[in-house]
């Protein structure tokens, strides 16, 4: 009896097709590819330390010196006002934030550029990559926030500074800030897999980027006719919720922060119509 051939369908176990939108963010994609999300911020966390003589300490010494170096120069040296408040608490407060939001967007903007080999090998959501980062760095953010903190219920007892309220915001502001690093993240990303030179255009405008983002001084100190200037930056709502929460003092009000809410959700967006754009030519241009 002759057996007729028969033709296999074949069960593919992953179909990769393009994307519908330029908006898009695939949340189920993501989700489905949530192991390797850990395992990428389990690598980030852990290298940070790995190899060093002082281990976790380091997360410790970075904005311990920061400060120290701040109160005297800024402080002292240069005499600038901190409304009031203890000089270790306000410049801890504008150190520990800044860390978290420059080191998020250094290394998001850089981060296929130096994962380079896995875009060509793997099929995973590309989105994973820069949000690793994010999230990693959010680690080493809660690690120094603590310091942060304990600074803070120390000159409280003293009654040196006043907590209020607007402290159960902080995750808000958190995210606001991790939405806003993101966002110029993925710009960057996308530029810099093409233009490498884009990655020094980028150190050097975040360094620049602080001094427009109150971080060694309080609005108050400013002249009226710049201060439209630093309100137009969303960090600096983000800041200063941050410092009236904990410290009670600087100038912030609530309108000041539905504004950067605003401002965020726009380079958010910004950031993820360049991403989807340029997305499906990493590996290529790479």
């Amino acid at each position: 009896m002759e057996q007729e051939d028969r033709v296999i369908d074949p069960q593919w176990t992953e179909v990769i097709e393009p994307r519908s939108g330029l908006f898009k963010i695939d949340v189920y994609e993501i989700w489905r590819y949530r192991d390797l999300l850990v395992m990428l911020v389990r690598r980030d966390f852990v290298t940070y330390f790995k190899q060093t003589v002082l281990g976790p300490v380091w997360f410790f010494v970075t904005p311990i010196f920061t400060t120290i170096i701040y109160v005297i120069v800024f402080g002292n040296i240069a005499n600038i006002s901190t409304d009031g408040i203890p000089q270790i608490a306000f410049y801890l407060c504008g150190v520990t934030l800044w860390n978290y939001f420059s080191t998020c967007l250094n290394d998001t903007a850089t981060v296929f550029s130096k994962n380079a080999t896995m875009l060509g090998k793997v099929y995973f959501p590309r989105l994973i990559m820069p949000l690793s980062i994010v999230v990693s760095k959010l680690m080493q953010f809660g690690v120094q926030f603590l310091l942060f903190i304990a600074v803070v219920i120390y000159f409280w007892l003293q009654g040196l500074v006043r907590p209020n309220l607007w402290i159960l915001a902080s995750p808000l502001l958190i995210v606001l800030m991790a939405a806003f690093s993101l966002g110029l993240g993925m710009i960057f990303s996308s530029l810099t897999v093409k233009y490498r030179d884009m990655v020094q255009l980028l150190t050097f405008g975040v360094q620049l980027f602080m001094y427009a983002t109150p971080v060694i001084y309080p609005v108050s100190t400013l002249p009226e006719r710049y201060k439209p200037l630093l309100m137009a930056n969303p960090l600096t709502a983000i800041f200063e919720a941050f410092k009236y929460a904990y410290l009670g003092a600087g100038e912030f009000s609530p309108g000041m922060l539905v504004y950067s809410s605003c401002v965020v959700c726009v380079i958010f967006m910004l950031g993820v119509l360049i991403f989807n754009k340029v997305e499906k030519n990493f590996a290529d241009t790479i």
